[in-house]
């Protein structure tokens, strides 16, 4: 019996603004999935976390991607901590919930959701990456190095069994009507991979696969709420799955890449670009609503129980890593609205600058 790994995470309240969930938040939602999905033998093993203002709700089940009961089961627990939050006058209860009732599956419907429906290695393990306050693209970059870049992954070189590479199942998320979705193979898709993977509020990576085996070794959330909510409601905070070591990379390869501190779109009003900062578990948000942040945790199974977590990024190594990132932050910061600092204006479509836009152009005359 093949099993999932599904995560769906949302933002249903925070205190203080966009800063942490409450415990009390936290606690409802884990009691409603071991009430509803452990006792109801629907799960076989959960672990719920945060990252910035966002819940992440991890879960082990044998019924495979997209099924309605594990999904509803997410969607439901995110509704009674709505309840939980509107009592306790958290910001934004309720913000990434953004259809009126539950509809087969939460795709489409808000919360962030990432799958691997995978056939279980004796020793199988995964990293759980979770971001706030940017968009699903901010993966590009890290996994693009850590699946294609010897650099960074040096087990392309020297395992044989990663030496066919990696299959890129890369997302069109601008097309809204389907899922448009392109296939390439690194190394022989390589400057493709790349010239695609380097937009990331437009081309971003859904799934990889090995060449070698053909399983799947990642998978990432892909949602992007303005195009759901036709508005600003909040970035998109998107979570991955990555499975690593043996014929994948190994967890510190998948690891490497995020001590760049590369620049996302989010930060403030996920209106501006800023360093994405590798952050322990359970992290709040705080400078400028930032900056953009992910943590990373991971996790050992065996029959579909989950160990305790690993916090990667709980590390000294870290430390300095954040030290960076910081800097950086503070240095794009100075700029201001400015250019690079602020996103494009096709990013900021669904924001309050719409209106603004609208009335400054009625007011342009053209000079005879």
């Amino acid at each position: 019996m093949k099993l999932t790994i599904s995560v769906i995470k949302a933002d249903v309240g925070s205190i203080g603004g966009h800063i942490k969930p409450s415990q009390k938040l936290k606690d409802v939602v884990a009691n409603f999935v071991y009430e509803n999905g452990i006792k109801k033998g629907e799960v076989v093993d959960y672990y719920i976390s945060s990252t910035g203002d966002d819940i992440a709700i991890l879960m082990t089940h044998k019924k495979g991607a997209l099924n309605d009961t594990i999904h509803k089961l997410a969607w439901d627990a995110f509704v009674e901590g709505t309840r939980v939050a509107k009592e306790q006058g958290l910001y934004g209860a309720g913000q990434d919930l953004l259809k009126d009732a539950f509809s087969g599956n939460v795709k489409g419907m808000g919360p962030a959701v990432a799958e691997m429906e995978i056939e279980e290695r004796p020793n199988e393990c995964f990293v759980l990456f979770a971001a706030d306050k940017t968009d699903p693209g901010a993966y590009n970059l890290p996994f693009y190095l850590g699946f294609a870049d010897p650099m960074y992954c040096a087990g392309l070189m020297l395992s044989p069994k990663m030496g066919k590479g990696f299959k890129f199942v890369i997302m069109d998320v601008a097309h809204t009507e389907g899922d448009r979705v392109i296939e390439l193979s690194a190394p022989e898709d390589l400057y493709d991979i790349a010239a695609l993977l380097r937009d990331n509020q437009r081309f971003v990576i859904e799934h990889i696969y090995s060449d070698s085996t053909g399983e799947i070794a990642a998978s990432v959330s892909t949602t992007r709420l303005h195009n759901i909510a036709g508005k600003y409601t909040g970035k998109d905070d998107p979570v991955a799955l990555v499975r690593v070591q043996g014929a994948f990379p190994a967890t510190g390869e998948i690891l490497a890449p995020f001590s760049i501190g590369h620049y996302v779109a989010g930060f403030m009003r996920g209106s501006h670009t800023g360093p994405l900062m590798p952050v322990k578990a359970n992290s709040p948000i705080s400078y400028f609503d930032g900056p953009p942040v992910v943590s990373a945790q991971a996790f050992s199974v065996k029959d579909g129980k989950l160990t305790e977590p690993a916090d990667a990024f709980d590390q000294p190594f870290w430390d300095w890593v954040r030290d960076q990132v910081s800097q950086k932050a503070l240095d794009i910061r100075r700029q201001g609205f400015s250019g690079c600092a602020m996103l494009p204006y096709s990013e900021l479509e669904y924001g309050g600058i719409v209106e603004k836009m609208k009335k400054l152009d009625g007011k342009f005359k053209v000079r005879k």
